[in-house]
């Protein structure tokens, strides 16, 4: 019974999931009254939107290798600390990072003054070069943790028969570790790839020009400065088409390992001496400094204008902690309902089915799917009335996918080792939820939460497009900061918003951590 009941509750929840992603389309398309064509710039929109994806990626992923290869084999005091700090730019919001960067790399920031003090010609950090530099910095954490749970997952039995067959460093490279990263690298590119595909905030900010629009940038143009929405819903299916053709060559590039199953003991990576030794310090300490030293330009430029900050400010980041904390309950109950689901389907096509609708928000616009929603209450309510949680539900629609990604395979597992003993006791329903499923996914759950939480505080999408000054969420007061070239006010504001969502983040994962079974 309890099988059967989270089955239908999962179909229920993925055709819903797929009615908020694809309906919000068709009714941008039936507002426009025909088929769109594209604009003078939009050719050179996708090409500068796959350029800079490619190219961010490509970095994020090419420089993910030695530094997760560096963590993964040197054991030192404060590694796991430092893992974790690394990691913070992943789930920083996306304007206190680009606040970060810019007073680091900007045009009166540390790297532009040391260059003039040698005579050398300044950097700019905006258009091309600033929007990769941005993507790569937010992204290189993801890719690290991705590659370095790829080492961690080599059996240790493969390192001891590589040491008895006396391979050396380059054997080990090309038997082991070269296997792991065809199987791992591919989908790190493939998400980063979709990450900086479909990214607003970075090309809001560090793009705009003629020569830095990205087809997200372009969809917010069209609805926001032009109304022509026949236009922004055929950006979005070329921005759909693309985030789907990606998945499918990352999905056919990746090659299995092979390496079969171990006893499950950490895996023994060695240390090796000499040059090694000094190449793995070198990646570790650049990679901490491009990560952290932005963080800690906001903080040091924030602190002293906290007192400061207008009223707007701390209205803002009620509204931003509201939108967050609802957006995040709904996302882990649809992101529960679809992992309980796909579990109880197995292996069946209708568990796929499953799969395809979770990741289904991953290759849509938020903004078409927040004009679409709007389009469809218009006849019913005021826009403007409806703005707070219109952005509740998109948020929640599109941190759906990384929650049901953390839940599917522990929800697989504990359908796997309690399902039949679930059936002999006739334990189903709520108790079952309560006594079994809660407690043994009470750790992704509170992961889940942390990130869905973190991502929602930074938002800055959909509530663009339509916040007046009375329902803006801090990270657009940020934003209006910033253009405003109020930017020690931006500082101080942006540092409230990251020790808010870092504040959030560390709560959820602690519900977890405290609640999970040993």
């Amino acid at each position: 019974m309890a099988r059967r009941a989270f089955s239908v509750i999962g179909a229920g929840v993925a055709a819903l999931v797929a009615a908020l992603t694809l309906l919000p389309l068709g009714a941008v398309f039936l507002r426009a009254g025909g088929w769109p064509e594209f604009g003078p710039g939009d050719g050179a929109a996708v090409r500068f939107t796959l350029t800079q994806a490619l190219i961010s990626a490509l970095v994020s992923c090419v420089l993910a290798v030695p530094v997760a290869r560096a963590l993964a084999r040197r054991d030192f005091p404060g590694r796991g600390l430092l893992i974790a700090v690394m990691g913070a730019p992943f789930i920083l919001p996306v304007i206190v990072a680009v606040l970060g960067l810019v007073a680091v790399f900007g045009r009166s920031g540390v790297v532009n003054d040391l260059l003039g003090l040698f005579g050398l010609p300044r950097l700019s950090i905006y258009g091309f070069g600033g929007v990769v530099l941005a993507h790569v910095f937010l992204n290189l954490p993801l890719a690290v943790r991705m590659v370095l749970q790829g080492w961690q997952a080599i059996p240790a039995e493969r390192f001891r028969l590589a040491d008895a067959l006396d391979l050396g460093p380059s054997g080990r490279w090309r038997h082991l570790e070269l296997p792991m990263l065809r199987e791992v690298l591919p989908g790190a590119f493939v998400v980063i790839f979709v990450l900086c595909l479909t990214s607003f905030a970075v090309a809001l900010t560090l793009g705009g020009g003629p020569k830095a629009t990205t087809v997200e940038l372009a969809i917010y143009q069209a609805v926001k400065f032009d109304f022509d929405l026949g236009r922004a819903g055929l950006l979005s299916a070329v921005q759909f088409g693309l985030c789907l053709l990606a998945a499918l060559i990352g999905w056919r590039w990746a090659l299995p390992a092979g390496f079969g199953a171990g006893v499950g003991r950490s895996f023994g990576l060695a240390s090796e001496r000499g040059w090694r030794l000094w190449l793995d310090v070198v990646a570790i300490f650049l990679a901490a400094l491009f990560l952290l030293v932005p963080l800690g330009a906001v903080i040091l430029r924030g602190l002293p204008g906290l007192m400061d900050l207008p009223e707007a400010v701390w209205w803002a980041l009620a509204r931003s902690v509201m939108v967050a904390v609802l957006s995040m309950a709904v996302t882990m109950a649809a992101a529960l309902g679809l992992a309980l689901g796909a579990a109880s389907l197995g292996q069946r096509r209708s568990a796929a089915a499953i799969d395809a609708a979770a990741a289904l928000p991953l290759a849509v616009s938020a903004l078409v799917m927040g004009m679409g929603l709007f389009l469809i209450v218009q006849p019913l309510v005021l826009p403007s009335r409806v703005a707070l949680p219109v952005t509740v539900l998109v948020n929640a629609v599109l941190t759906l996918p990384f929650a049901y990604r953390l839940l599917v395979p522990q929800a697989r597992a504990l359908e796997a080792d309690y399902g039949r003993l679930s059936a002999a006791l006739d334990l189903g329903g709520m108790a079952w939820l309560r006594w079994v499923a809660l407690p043994r996914l009470a750790r992704p759950l509170g992961f889940g939460a942390g990130i869905s939480v973190a991502f929602s505080m930074g938002d800055l999408g959909v509530i663009a497009l339509f916040a007046g000054d009375q329902g803006a969420t801090l990270p657009l007061v940020v934003q209006r900061l910033m253009s405003a070239y109020r930017i020690d006010q931006a500082m101080s504001a942006a540092l409230v918003l990251v020790v808010v969502s870092f504040a959030l983040f560390w709560a959820c994962d602690a519900w977890g951590r405290r609640h999970a079974v040993a």
